[in-house]
């Protein structure tokens, strides 16, 4: 009782109706609600019914709950007690309607009529459960039960329209709920054959625009709006244009027309529902469904209920497809993400593999490289030292030396001009064999005194005993702080670098002692030649490219391994980066960055060490592979132009005959591998393109799929479609009837 107290008070105050259901006052209202609650008596008896309560009063009559004896089931008897106000044609057309549409299990059954009885009457189905207008009243349903309710109204005015009739009058108090919360049609008291001509008025806010008009004909378009208004009730809880604002302006209308001119320019002039939008779980379909239908212009709308039960049923299979559309994305998506692991680390394992053998090539190059020019530089300086000692074997020489050396430098001009001509005939030969000159040659005598010189200079006859090459203790002693017990070298000796003070470049020299001719045991003097730094490797840098580098770019170097300072330094003696001008600039601080120590990694130091070490013992079974090649070596010469010589190079090592030199063959890391860095891009440019190419392909599919089941396809698809649907003809309806198709 409470519930259909509830729906009375919706349906009665809540809802304005026009036309033949005209507004209740305060006062109507209470005697309903009055009547539905007393148990008084039944305006009269009904053959085969006991009735049992009242439960609702409207302008015409009253309803009430009733049992047929012979079933037990539950009717509702509606007796027409107020005749003066009754239209009989109303009552007529309203049985007439229902009498018609029985067989639909959407539309409220009509059970019985009692057209002679007094008062007349009609019996039909009683839906326990109210109508939809009390539920609305709680607050908006949820998307899913208002499309269901919408789909079974729809169905409902399809077979309505199929049987020639418009309901003209469709909103939530004109629908009822049975046992299962099922909708179900009622109240054709306004409806209106196809063909006729005569207007009727439905309720404001579920009133198509040109329906509010005495003069419009009925069109299957004004249940197309009222259906779309229904939806959007059940989705926000208020029909559309409904508004404090649109009430007022309405309820300050004098007249019937008025109201009614009023309602037209409300809809036709407001901007467009959205508020169904925002609602939570909707969707596009749904929306344009919605959007569609309240289409002020009826032209732009569905044109009948079979269109929009088709826009519909197409979504509901639509969304039902969904998982399978969504899963044919899926799928080919966690293929491909299963598929890049396994493909990225066979990439990478293929390029790491690449890497090493290329890197592993230019290694064994590089070492061939180095192990030549470590040959090249040891016969080079083996020429120049037996040069040096054949000279210094000659007994004419010696005797010059040990008889003039020591005199004053006009005395020993014999010698001087014996020593420019053997340095004469020397350059000759150096010049013929396309050899780097020297650049000096000098004589020290015993005590390390300078007494010829060539090129001539003004250190003639200086003190040069503190220097490496007259003691050879693998460092230069402080002018003024020799060591007494100083001696000359017995043995070849290549010095350390120094500066030299006559042209400002660094130099090594080559020194040779001088025996005594009567006392072959005592050393008489010194014979050195020097070499600027620039010149250890020039010859071979130039001649690199075209004879032994194969086009790879290069570099050269040579560091020395001799103890400097207690400490091995591993300094750098030679460089393709230091020529005379580079050298020239350098103080002997930044000379003395030149060194490996500190720069380098102290393990590729230690196997640099252990490559001299075992290349001074000669011992074979020792691999130079462990020892002779790095992956990580650091140039000394980036601290001065880090663009050409800054990051990681590969280097190879090779000993310079029994010296302490080592031979260096390098090449950038990074050129290197710039084949398989291209490969690598080149492979990812593919993968990249095999993955578009295969996204492209699943979103073209899915698109496609999604298109033809939503049946919203291009137009060069529209001949995939059936001719019916091409030509928009006739569809069949769930009804069996045939309609118009949108």
């Amino acid at each position: 009782m409470d519930q259909v107290r509830s729906q009375l008070t919706t349906e009665i105050a809540s809802h304005e109706v026009l036309s033949d259901t005209l507004n209740q006052d305060a006062e109507s209202i209470q005697k309903s609600l009055d009547l539905s609650g007393l148990a008084g008596e039944a305006p009269s008896v009904v053959p085969g019914y006991r009735i049992l309560k009242p439960i609702g009063e409207g302008k015409y009559g009253s309803v009430w709950l009733a049992r047929e004896q012979n079933t037990g089931k539950h009717v509702a008897i509606k007796f027409y007690t107020h005749r003066r106000g009754v239209d009989w044609s109303l009552l007529g057309r309203e049985v007439e309607k229902l009498a018609v549409l029985y067989t639909s299990r959407n539309i409220v059954g009509l059970l019985a009529v009692g057209w002679d009885h007094d008062p007349p009457y009609y019996v039909m189905e009683y839906l326990e459960n109210g109508s939809l207008a009390a539920r609305l009243a709680v607050g908006p349903l949820a998307v899913a039960d208002a499309v269901r309710i919408a789909t079974r109204v729809c169905q409902a005015l399809v077979h309505a329209h199929g049987s020639g009739i418009l309901h003209c009058d469709l909103k939530p108090a004109n629908i009822l709920l049975d046992q299962d919360f099922e909708p179900r049609l009622c109240d054709f008291g306004q409806s209106r054959l196809a063909d006729e001509h005569s207007h009727s008025l439905g309720t404001l806010f579920y009133m198509a625009p040109e329906q509010a008009d005495l003069k419009a004909v009925p069109d299957a378009r004004w249940d197309v709006y009222a259906l779309g208004a229904l939806i959007f009730n059940m989705l926000t809880g208020t029909p559309p244009h409904r508004t404090e604002e649109t009430e007022r302006r309405l309820s300050s209308a004098g007249t019937l027309e008025e109201r009614l001119s009023i309602y037209r320019q409300i809809v036709r002039s407001d901007a467009r529902p959205t508020s169904h939008r925002s609602v939570f779980g909707i969707d596009q379909q749904l929306c344009e469904i919605v959007d569609r239908c309240l289409a002020a212009d009826p032209a732009k709308r569905f044109p009948n209920a079979q269109a929009v039960l088709d826009k519909l049923v197409s979504r509901e299979r639509f969304r039902a497809r969904r998982p399978l559309i969504l899963l044919g994305l899926i799928l080919p998506l966690l293929l491909l993400l299963s598929i890049a692991p396994l493909a990225m680390d066979t990439m990478n394992d293929a390029v790491r593999t690449t890497q090493d053998n290329l890197i592993r090539r230019a290694l064994e190059s590089d070492v061939l490289s180095a192990n030549l020019l470590a040959d090249s530089i040891n016969r080079e300086l083996e020429d120049r030292r037996h040069e040096l000692e054949t000279l210094a074997a000659d007994t004419r020489l010696r005797e010059e030396i040990a008889s003039l050396a020591v005199l004053p430098i006009a005395q020993r001009k014999p010698l001087i001009d014996h020593l420019d001509r053997l340095k004469r005939e020397n350059d000759e030969r150096s010049k013929e064999l396309s050899r780097v000159q020297d650049s000096s040659w000098f004589l020290l005598d015993a005590s390390g005194i300078q007494r010829w010189r060539s090129p001539a200079s003004q250190m003639q006859d200086e003190n040069m005993a503190w220097r490496d090459f007259f003691h050879g203790s693998g460092n230069d002693w402080p002018r003024n702080e020799v060591p007494v017990d100083i001696h000359a070298i017995r043995t070849c000796r290549i010095s350390i670098p120094f500066k030299s003070a006559s042209n400002e470049l660094y130099v090594v020299a080559l020194s040779v002692p001088v025996f005594d001719p009567q006392k072959s045991e005592d050393v008489i003097g010194v014979l050195c030649r020097t070499l600027t730094l620039g010149s250890l490797i020039k010859d071979y840098q130039r001649n690199w490219q075209t004879q032994i580098s194969d086009g790879v770019n290069r570099k050269l170097a040579i560091v020395d391994g001799g103890d400097l300072d207690g400490e091995r330094h591993w300094q750098l003696l030679a460089h393709s980066w230091m020529d005379d001008s580079q050298l020239g600039q350098i103080s002997e601080a930044d000379f003395r960055k030149l060194r490996l120590k500190g720069i380098v990694d102290d393990e590729v130091l230690e196997n640099l060490e252990e490559l001299i070490r075992q290349n001074k013992k000669g011992d074979p079974s020792v691999a130079k592979g462990e020892y002779d090649r790095t992956r990580h070596y650091l140039d000394p010469v980036h601290q001065f132009d880090p663009d050409t010589y800054g990051g990681e190079w590969l280097a190879a090592f090779s000993p310079v005959g029994n010296t302490k030199w080592a031979a260096v063959v390098q090449e950038r890391k990074d050129v290197a591998l710039r084949p398989v860095e291209e490969l690598k891009a080149r492979m990812l440019n593919s993968a990249i393109g095999g993955v578009l190419v295969v996204l492209g392909l699943v979103a073209g599919s899915w698109w496609l799929i999604v298109a033809l089941l939503s049946e919203r396809a291009p137009r060069w698809l529209k001949f995939w479609q059936p001719r019916a649907a091409r030509t928009g003809t006739t569809m069949m309806s769930l009804t069996g009837k045939t309609v118009p198709s949108d």
